[in-house]
């Protein structure tokens, strides 16, 4: 007998080294946590699916959180047997090597047909379960509800807003992929300011960040189709004891054209790039502040207006950031709006919800809108307090007489101030300027002041006719002004109006 056949065999006492290697504790650990995996996303599918409502939390549970812990727990399945082979090899001082497949083998053969048919299973799985994680990550929930305190001013603000209906992807991201991407990397970052606590409050419009509207709005809002003008009627009430309405009808001349068939833009879509190319230069964040302003008309003409109170050098001009203009530089809170009190008032007075034969119910309303207050059940209590106490100390016969218009009043005047001022994220109608018009914010008057002047003495036109002409003006259902008569009369002799702006005494916060 020679040596080699005297030589003792390692494996020949001991059982085959790759037989049940699944038995071992991170194996085991890893089938226990799948199967509660799988059986957690089957119940959370079936409650998003049959639920009448949807939440977030559902969601990001049933298509993100419980299928990363499946997949985990797939993950240590084969690396317990892995760890467990090379253990048992260790033990028995054999060479490594890799198990051989053979189909001929009926034993082989039904595993290898059952690992085939699971990976088959689990990929078309996985794939549905990518699109409905994508599909929810693209979702309103999402994006408003999930981290409800932070984004709880917007998401109020958008629900009540005329793009309600449209997906935030829709502005916020737009298609394709590479904006995809780049809004899950800005997400990711503000995940993590979230976590620690650091986000910004309020938090500031991503002005900087925005896709282009050419490639967002104009989707389904583009210049070409939009000329002509349209009728608008703004109705206001006076902060005196009868809430004295006032009714402006007012032409709006929002233009526009089609240079294809031939109609030259005009009208307030003459800046929107039909005919013209309007290039400016802001010089704080909010866009503001505009000190300089280029227009090349489709001839290339150029002419550029520099502000006579805040001129910029040459190499100012150089140096700074342009930004030709387009929808978002006027409409700029299109759907995250926060109403002026002032207009709120008005609107809830006009939609009776509040009732108008109150005594001074709009100077009390925006007065106690306005308070000072720290936190959102603080100010709902202050309101019903300060109103019911005003009409039991000064009309009692108001507050005996009409309690439930009283307490109407209160209810509507708790419910704006609920949807308008956030305490928390420091965030009311002041926070972020609204640039359409111009009578609580600088908007128009940025460039259209009457200060912007080009070096041949051309100025931009602070002509109200320019973009509006008014119809007719009602007080108390008394006409005091219309067409052919003046333009327009302020219900306050405040003298020349060319010299002062609507914002300078407007502010939102007060009854005209």
């Amino acid at each position: 007998m020679t040596e080699d056949t005297q030589r003792v065999d390692p494996l020949r006492d001991h059982p085959p080294v790759s037989q049940n290697l699944i038995r071992n504790p991170i194996s085991l650990i890893g089938l226990a946590l799948a199967g509660v995996a799988v059986a957690n996303i089957v119940l959370l599918v079936l409650i998003d699916v049959l639920a009448s409502h949807s939440s977030p939390y559902i969601g990001i549970l049933a298509y993100m959180v419980a299928p990363g812990f499946l997949v985990f727990g797939l993950i240590l399945v084969p690396l317990g047997m892995v760890i467990e082979r090379r253990r048992r090899l260790r033990s028995v001082g054999a060479p490594p090597h890799f198990p051989k497949l053979d189909l001929n083998n009926p034993a082989q053969r039904s595993t290898f047909a059952f690992l085939l048919s699971f990976v088959v299973i689990f990929s078309l799985v996985s794939s549905v379960g990518s699109y409905k994680a994508y599909e929810f990550t693209d979702s309103v929930d999402f994006c408003g509800q999930l981290c409800h305190t932070v984004m709880h001013p917007e998401f109020t603000a958008y629900e009540a807003s005329p793009h309600a209906r449209v997906a935030c992807v829709e502005c916020h991201v737009g298609s394709g992929a590479s904006w995809y991407v780049k809004s899950k990397l800005s997400g990711l970052r503000q995940v993590y300011y979230t976590a620690l606590g650091t986000y910004p409050r309020p938090i500031p419009t991503p002005v900087q960040n925005l896709r282009p509207a050419q490639q967002t709005c104009e989707q389904c809002h583009w210049p070409k189709k939009f000329w002509g003008a349209q009728l608008k009627t703004f109705t206001h009430y006076g902060s005196d004891e009868q809430n004295t309405p006032r009714v402006i009808r007012m032409l709006i001349k929002t233009g526009g054209g089609d240079p294809s068939l031939g109609q030259a833009g005009e009208g307030i879509h003459w800046h929107m790039n039909i005919n013209n190319k309007v290039t400016y230069i802001a010089t704080d964040e909010q866009r503001q502040v505009i000190p300089w302003v280029r227009i090349e008309d489709k001839s290339g003409r150029v002419a550029e207006y520099m502000a006579k109170d805040a001129p910029l050098t040459q190499a100012q001009i150089d140096k700074a950031d342009k930004r030709r203009m387009d929808c978002i530089d006027c409409h700029n809170r299109p759907t995250h709006i926060y109403v002026p009190p002032d207009l709120s008032v008005d609107r809830a007075i006009t939609g009776r919800a509040i009732d108008a034969t109150l005594p001074f119910i709009k100077q009390q309303g925006v007065e106690v809108l306005t308070a000072d207050y720290k936190t959102t059940d603080e100010a709902l209590k202050a309101i019903a307090e300060k109103i019911t106490k005003f009409y039991q100390e000064k009309y009692p016969q108001i507050a005996s007489g009409k309690p439930d218009s009283v307490k109407g009043a209160v209810v509507e005047l708790q419910r704006i101030y609920s949807t308008t001022f956030f305490p928390y994220m420091k965030v009311n109608w002041k926070t972020h300027p609204n640039n359409i018009g111009h009578f609580y914010f600088q908007g128009c008057f940025r460039c259209h002041d009457g200060n912007h002047v080009s070096k041949d003495g051309k100025v931009i036109s602070k002509d109200c006719n320019s973009c509006h002409t008014v119809i007719e003006q009602q007080e108390s259902g008394t006409q005091i002004a219309s067409l052919p008569a003046q333009p327009f009369k302020h219900p306050v002799d405040i003298g020349d109006l060319t010299g002062v702006n609507c914002s300078d005494c407007h502010s939102g916060g007060v009854g005209p």
